[in-house]
């Protein structure tokens, strides 16, 4: 199990200067990495955060926000495991990520858990918030809050897709987890692993035919360039979560434990509303490079049958204890 570096060690290997050591009016400079491109909203909020955090402290903390997973060499995996083990500071991680660690994490990104916004909202404000907390703090992170992904949709070079067997000996770069590869084999695709740098290259070679992303992603990388197909059917919700490394947040002052929580929580809700916000506008951009199909509810059902055994291999690796905090209210 991975664990959060000592404090003392944490500060240094983060590059942060000033007093530390649990006083008051220390000075920062802290590292934030993103898988995704410095045009991404993930980008957009970690900049909020920085600007918050600059503000909140009288310039005595700083963000230095780093795209594309560079300071691991563009693996989120191991991203996550230098947060973990205190190489940085924080970053913004979908919990596909943390899952090839610890499956438990999966739980909220099981297929076709969620139909909609107004069913994840009250889930990611009550009992999920609860869930992700223990889950991080476990890992030697402090978790800051959720910010927003999206819903998960599936773009290809050559065919509308509609059905299951649409999909049959396709071969689709999903998101790096065991649970994702056999979403994906239980449809009769080829799922593969590959570090997000090297997906537009390889759609655009053919190496892949596909890929599965919220709109965001798809919008800001520019994907309708190599892909002719977009199919929207919000088969997966993908948060993001905010992490801190713990052994850095506990060095904090209480004042300054509370200027980065109040900071992260100002960030997150920018985030996520701007993620909202920019969906209409980014989706009508992308009708117009692409031929977009909008599953209906007898289609998506059929989706939802083919999900059955997956259902019933990972539910006992989510566990009940996360699983249930994780449902649908009402």
């Amino acid at each position: 199990m991975l664990a959060g570096a000592t404090a003392a060690t944490a500060l240094v290997v983060s590059g942060c200067s000033g007093s530390g050591g649990g006083g008051e009016g220390g000075s920062y400079t802290w590292d934030f990495t993103i898988t995704t491109s410095d045009s991404s909203t993930w980008y957009k909020g970690a900049e909020k955060f920085g600007e918050l955090l600059d503000e909140k402290s009288d310039g005595r903390m700083t963000l230095n926000i780093v795209a594309n997973e560079q300071l691991s060499g563009g693996d989120p995996a191991a991203g996550v495991e230098m947060l973990a083990d205190g190489s940085k500071a924080f970053s913004y991680n979908s919990p596909i990520i943390y899952s090839g660690i610890d499956q438990r994490f999966g739980a909220i990104t099981a297929p076709f858990l969620f139909e909609s916004l107004e069913e994840v909202d009250p889930v990611l404000e009550g009992t999920g918030a609860e869930a992700y907390d223990q889950l991080l703090d476990e890992m030697g992170i402090e978790f800051l809050g959720f910010g927003e992904s999206g819903f998960r949709q599936l773009t290809n070079a050559d065919t509308e897709v509609t059905a299951p067997k649409d999909l049959a000996g396709m071969k689709f770069r999903v998101a790096g987890s065991a649970l994702f590869l056999d979403i994906y084999k239980e449809l009769d695709a080829d799922p593969v692993s590959m570090n997000w740098a090297e997906v537009f290259t390889s759609l655009q070679n053919g190496t892949i035919d596909g890929q599965e992303n919220p709109l965001d992603i798809i919008h800001s990388s520019s994907l309708a360039e190599v892909q002719k197909n977009l199919t929207l059917w919000n088969y997966v919700y993908d948060p993001l979560l905010l992490g801190m490394n713990k052994g850095m947040f506990d060095e904090l002052s209480p004042e300054d434990q509370q200027i980065v929580t109040e900071a992260a929580a100002e960030a997150n809700e920018y985030q996520v509303q701007l993620n909202r916000d920019l969906a209409d506008e980014q989706l009508t951009e992308l009708e117009g490079q692409m031929e977009v199909t909008e599953l209906t509810p007898e289609q998506l059902e059929e989706f939802r049958t083919a999900m059955e055994p997956v259902y019933a291999k990972y539910e006992g690796e989510w566990t009940p204890e996360i699983f249930d905090k994780v449902q649908p209210q009402g």
